[in-house]
C-alpha cells in the first residue's frame, strides 16, 4: 500500500512569512502556527504555493525559487522567492510528507520552465476571474520536462567568468555552489538546485506499506496508545521509521531502549530523554532529576512518545516513567497524557538485570494495561522468503525445538557458506569474545594495517556518542580484513546494513579509501559516512567515519536490526532466553547459516511472556469474532 498522493501536494506545518529587502534583511514577519501550504495553478495555470491559517490565505506565485533542506529530517525548510523577495520559512512538519512536498515542489517547478512565462501586462489584461487549483502529484512526464529543461541548462552553463556567470545561471554564488555539492543529498534537496551541472531528477519515492503496517500507522494517527509487536524481519524498525516521519517533530520524542536502536530511528537513548539517570534512584528522587529546566521541557512539550525495543526496558522503569510524567506534567491521566507508541516483541532479548533479582518485562508493571490502549502484531516476515526457515524461526522464537528443527540447525554445521574470500560472521553472546577474535584475526594479517580516526562534533562527548553510534571513533584495517557495512549506502545493489564484505585494496590520493568486494557481486571504494543523533538536552551530535566495521565477530545485541548473508553462530554459550531466536534470525536463508555447537536446550523463551502473547492471541481471535458479524450485517 502506498502512502497517500496528496502528502505530495499538501502539508500542514508552521509557517514564517519573511519580507525581505534588497540586502536580504527581513523587514516584515507573519508567524502562523497552524498552517496549510498547497500546490496548485492559478487561472493562467502558472505554479503557486497558497498558505493558509484556516481564515486568510495567501498566494505566492513561483516565478524563481531557492529550496534550503538541510534540516529537513527535523522537520524544516525554507523557500526563497524571486523576484518578490519573500522567504517562506518551515518547521513543524511530519519529514516524510515535507520531502514529497518539497521533491514535488522541485519537479514541478523545473518542468514548467519549459512554459513561456506570463509577463505582468497579460496578467492584468486576462480579466479572468481569479482561481486556484491544487495541483496533480508528479507524473513521469512531469520528470521527463523537467530533466529536458536541466539537460538544456547543463549543455548552456557558460565558461567560468564569462557571460552571466555563476550567479546569473542559477541565482546562487560560489560559495553556495561549493556547499551545496559537499552536503548530502540524503538530508540536502538543494544540491539539486544549485550544481552547475544538474544531476537527473527522478519522480519521488512512494512510501510502502503493507496492509498490517499501514493499519498500526492509522491507528497511531488516531491519536491512540499502540504497542505493536511481531517477529524478527516483520518490519518493525521500518514501521517505526515511517511513524515518526509521520508525526509532528516538535511534540514527537524517539527513544529506544539501547543507544544503537535509538541510533537506527535517529533518535536518543530512553533513559537519556527521561533525565532520570539509571532509574534506580527513589521515586522523589527521579521526579526531582526530571524536573530540572532542560529535562522539564522534554516532558512538557512531549505530545507523542516512541519507545523501541521495549523488551529491554525493565518493568520496574516503566512504572517510574509514568510516575515520574504525572509529576512533571501534572495531569493525572496515564502517563501524564501523553501518547505513547511502543513497538518492540518480548520473545526477544529481555531486560539487562543483576542475577541475583528476577527479571520484570514491561508487560508486567503496574500502569501497562491502563497505559496501552491496542497491541497490534506484524505478522508478515520480509527478512526471510523460505517458508520452510520461516517455520523453524517461529519454532524457536516460541522455545520449541522438535526433532525436525534440531535435525536441520545440527546439518547447518556442515554449510560451506565462504565464497570469494567472504568469511561467515561469527556471532557472539559476549561483547570481549568479539573484540578478542576481531583483533587477533586483524593482527594475523600480513602487512601494515591503516587506521581511519572519526570525525565527531563535539570530542569532549565521545562516550556518548560511541553509546549511540555504530562505528567506532578508531577503525584499523588491512588488506584482507573481514567487514560489514554498518549503513545503507544503496539498498538497489545490496549495500544494506549488514552486508558483508572483504577489503581488496585502498584507492585515493593522500589518505587512500578501502576498496570492498561485497557478497552481493558490488565492488566499491567506501567513502566516509556522517552519523547525526540526539545528546542530552535535545543537542544534536555527529560522527563522520567509513560505515564499516570489522566482521570477524559481532555481538548479538549488536545485531539486532541487522540483516546478515553469511553468519557462522556458537550457541554454546546462549545464557538468556531468546538469544539463540535473535541469534539465528539475524541469517537471511538457512543456506547462509551455520550452527556450531547446537544444543536443544538453548532453545528456550520466557514461560510469562510465552503467557503474554497467548493472551493477546485469544484477545485478538474474541476481537474478530465480534467484528465479522458486525460488517456481515453492515453489508446486508
Amino acid at each position: 500500500m502506498m502512502l497517500a498522493d496528496h502528502l505530495s501536494t499538501e502539508i500542514q506545518s508552521s509557517v514564517t512569512v519573511e519580507y525581505l529587502n534588497a540586502s536580504g534583511q527581513a523587514m516584515k514577519r507573519k508567524v502562523i502556527r497552524n498552517s496549510f501550504m498547497s500546490l496548485g495553478r492559478n487561472e493562467l495555470r502558472e505554479l503557486v504555493l497558497q498558505v493558509s491559517d484556516g481564515k486568510l490565505q495567501q498566494k505566492f506565485v513561483l516565478k524563481q525559487i531557492k529550496l534550503f533542506t538541510r534540516f529537513i529530517q527535523d522537520g524544516k525548510a525554507s523557500i526563497v522567492l524571486n523576484p518578490d523577495n519573500v522567504q517562506l520559512l518551515i518547521s513543524n512538519c511530519p519529514s516524510d510528507k515535507l520531502k514529497l512536498f518539497m521533491r514535488t515542489l522541485l519537479i514541478k517547478h523545473e518542468a514548467g520552465k519549459k512554459e513561456k512565462p506570463v509577463n505582468d501586462r497579460t496578467r492584468l489584461l486576462s480579466g479572468l476571474p481569479r482561481t486556484f487549483e491544487t495541483i496533480s502529484p508528479v507524473q513521469k512526464k512531469d520528470v521527463e520536462q523537467a530533466n529536458e529543461m536541466r539537460a538544456r541548462v547543463n549543455t548552456e552553463t557558460p565558461v567560468k567568468g564569462k557571460g552571466l556567470g555563476l550567479r546569473g545561471v542559477n541565482g546562487v554564488n560560489r560559495c553556495q555552489k561549493k556547499r551545496a555539492r559537499t552536503a548530502s543529498s540524503e538530508n540536502c534537496l538543494v544540491a539539486d538546485l544549485r550544481p552547475s551541472k544538474k544531476p537527473t531528477l527522478t519522480m519521488p519515492k512512494s512510501l510502502t506499506l503493507s496492509t498490517e503496517q499501514s493499519l498500526v500507522l492509522n491507528t497511531v494517527l488516531s491519536g491512540k496508545n499502540v504497542f505493536f509487536t511481531g517477529s524478527a524481519g516483520t518490519g518493525k524498525s521500518y514501521l517505526l521509521k515511517r511513524i515518526i516521519g509521520a508525526l509532528p517533530p516538535k511534540s514527537t520524542f524517539a527513544t529506544a531502549s539501547t543507544g544503537v536502536a535509538a541510533c537506527h530511528i535517529g533518535g536518543t537513548t530512553l533513559h537519556a530523554f527521561a533525565g532520570i539517570g539509571s532509574g534506580k534512584a527513589p521515586l522523589d528522587q527521579c521526579i526531582e532529576l526530571a524536573k530540572r529546566p532542560g529535562v522539564r521541557q522534554h516532558w512538557v512539550s512531549c505530545r507523542q512518545l516512541i519507545i523501541d525495543e521495549i523488551s529491554m526496558v525493565e518493568g520496574e522503569m516503566f512504572d517510574k516513567l509514568e510516575a515520574v510524567a504525572r509529576a512533571v506534567r501534572g495531569r493525572d491521566e496515564p502517563f501524564g497524557g501523553i501518547q505513547l507508541i511502543v513497538c518492540g516483541d518480548f520473545l526477544q532479548l529481555p531486560p539487562v538485570t543483576n542475577a541475583s533479582s528476577q527479571t520484570k518485562f514491561c508487560f508486567q508493571a503496574r500502569s501497562w494495561r491502563k497505559c496501552i490502549n491496542l497491541t497490534m502484531e506484524l505478522t508478515e516476515v520480509r527478512r526471510q522468503t523460505d517458508k520452510a526457515f520461516i517455520s523453524l524461526l517461529q519454532a524457536v522464537r516460541l522455545g520449541r525445538c522438535t526433532d525436525e528443527v534440531a535435525r536441520k540447525l545440527l546439518l547447518t554445521g556442515n554449510h560451506k557458506i565462504e565464497r570469494d574470500g567472504i568469511l561467515a560472521t561469527r556471532l557472539c553472546t559476549h561483547k570481549d569474545d568479539v573484540e578478542l577474535m576481531n583483533e587477533r584475526r586483524l593482527q594475523q594479517l600480513p602487512g601494515d594495517g591503516r587506521c581511519y580516526d572519526a570525525l565527531d562534533s563535539d570530542p569532549v562527548l565521545v562516550k556518548t556518542i560511541n553509546a549511540q553510534c555504530p562505528v567506532n571513533e578508531k577503525i584499523q584495517l588491512k588488506e584482507g580484513a573481514q567487514v560489514m557495512l554498518a549503513k545503507n549506502l544503496d539498498v538497489a545493489r545490496g549495500l544494506v546494513n549488514g552486508a558483508r564484505g572483504v577489503v581488496v585494496g585502498f584507492e585515493g590520493a593522500g589518505k587512500p579509501l578501502p576498496k570492498v568486494r561485497f557478497l552481493c557481486g558490488v565492488t566499491e571504494v567506501i567513502k566516509p559516512e556522517r552519523w547525526v543523533f540526539k545528546g542530552h538536552g535535545g543537542i544534536y551530535l555527529t560522527r563522520q567515519q567509513l560505515p564499516l566495521k570489522l566482521a570477524w565477530a559481532i555481538s548479538i545485541h549488536k545485531s539486532q536490526g541487522m540483516s546478515l548473508d553469511c553468519v557462522e553462530i556458537s550457541l554454546a554459550r546462549v545464557f538468556e532466553s531468546g538469544q539463540a531466536y535473535v541469534a539465528l534470525s539475524r541469517a537471511r536463508s538457512l543456506e547462509g547459516l551455520r550452527v556450531l555447537d547446537f544444543d536443544p536446550k538453548v532453545v528456550k523463551a520466557n514461560p510469562y511472556v510465552l503467557q503474554f502473547y497467548s493472551r493477546l492471541q485469544k484477545e485478538r481471535a474474541l476481537l474478530q469474532m465480534t467484528i465479522d458479524p458486525y460488517l456481515a450485517g453492515k453489508e446486508n
